[in-house]
């Protein structure tokens, strides 16, 4: 297919303009959880320190079980991947994206009903509300750009 001053084509539709913002902005947004993720995973203890977490807080996060760690790792890195393969127009997209969803919704479930972090602010709360707002728009972007076409 050819482009032309209107945009890309990718099988028959033209790529909107805001996918590239959209995909932009995803990849802004999950790298600074990649790198929340590999500050914890190299710094450890001085790191969550720096970030103003409490002794108490700091040890409720280190006896998080393994497998909490791995839905962790599946929330950031399937968002930063689904970014990229947005980017790239890749229907693969959607998968990353959905996983990092779900990824998200039982660390939330782990963290508000399983074993809740000690002294969790209304800030804190917030801000994990923004964060679930951004997983179900990306994924539900990356839903809508597949059935549209945009995606190949």
């Amino acid at each position: 297919m050819v482009s032309n001053s209107t945009g890309m084509h990718v099988g028959g539709r033209r790529t909107p303009w805001h996918l590239w913002i959209v995909g932009a902005l995803g990849l802004l947004c999950n790298a600074y959880g990649g790198f929340d993720y590999v500050r914890l995973k190299t710094r450890g203890d001085a790191y969550l320190q720096s970030v103003g977490m409490t002794p108490e807080q700091i040890a409720h996060l280190n006896a998080m079980p393994p497998w909490m760690t791995a839905v962790w790792a599946i929330g950031v890195w399937g968002a930063l991947l689904g970014a990229v393969l947005l980017l790239a127009r890749s229907r693969y997209a959607v998968p990353a994206f959905v996983a990092s969803l779900a990824a998200y919704v039982l660390s939330l479930v782990y963290a508000y009903l399983i074993a809740p972090m000690p002294g969790s602010t209304p800030a804190l709360m917030a801000f994990q509300l923004v964060i679930l707002a951004g997983c179900v728009f990306f994924a539900w972007y990356a839903m809508r750009a597949r059935s549209r076409g945009w995606l190949r």
